[in-house]
Order: structure tokens, then C-alpha cells, then sequence
């Protein structure tokens, strides 16, 4: 079931869930536990995960474009083939993140450490 746009999600813990292939366009997980959640393929467009906690989470082949992702802590995350096009991912950490073949055009990168990311085949503004 889709969940509806501006469902809010705040500071929920959603840890080990299996939201893949899941329409999450615009929901707010502001401050979320969303630590090994699997997103793949999921449609998070325009979805706020400011300060959401994502260690080790599957966003591979999910839609996150401009999506606000600002200081999130994302370690060991996997974002294999997202769509991350305009996304804020300002003062985010990505330490040991796989961002292979993700698009990242126009995503603002301010104050994100990238020399521990995998960025292999990713599309970038440098």
C-alpha cells in the first residue's frame, strides 16, 4: 500500500523494514531510525530525511531526487543506481557508502567527506 504524500514519519523507528519497490514521495522521516531498512527501488522524490539515521540501508535503484537528506548519517549504505538528481545531501555522512552508478547531478555535497565513498561509474558535479 502507498503511503500517502505528507504521511509524516518523524522520528519513527523503522530499523530491519522492507519498504522496497514503496511509493514514499514527499513523506517526512525527519530524525528517523532507519538503520539496515531496505528502499530499494523505492520512490522517496521529494521525501525529507534531515537528520535521519541510515547506517547500513538499501537505497539501491531508489528514487531520491530532490529529496533533503541534510546531516544524515548514512554509513555503509548502499545507493547503487539511485536517483539522487538535486538531492541535499549537505553535511551528510557517507563514510564507506556505495554511490556506484547513482546519479548525483545538481545534488549539493557541501561539507560531505567524499574520499571513503565509492562513487565508481556514479554521475557527479564536481
Amino acid at each position: 500500500m502507498p503511503l500517502e504524500k505528507r504521511w509524516d514519519l518523524m522520528d519513527k523507528v523503522l530499523m530491519n523494514a522492507d519498504l522496497s519497490n514503496t511509493n514514499l514521495s514527499d513523506v517526512e522521516l525527519f530524525k528517523s531510525n532507519l538503520n539496515f531498512t531496505n528502499f530499494s527501488n523505492a520512490n522517496l522524490s521529494g521525501a525529507s530525511l534531515i537528520e535521519a539515521y541510515a547506517t547500513g540501508a538499501n537505497f539501491s535503484g531508489a528514487n531520491l531526487s530532490n529529496a533533503n537528506l541534510m546531516k544524515a548519517f548514512l554509513p555503509r549504505s548502499n545507493f547503487h543506481g539511485a536517483d539522487l538528481r538535486g538531492a541535499d545531501l549537505s553535511k551528510t555522512d557517507l563514510f564507506d557508502a556505495d554511490l556506484s552508478e547513482a546519479n548525483l547531478k545538481g545534488a549539493k555535497l557541501n561539507g560531505v567527506d567524499l574520499s571513503n565513498i565509492n562513487l565508481t561509474g556514479a554521475q557527479i558535479d564536481l
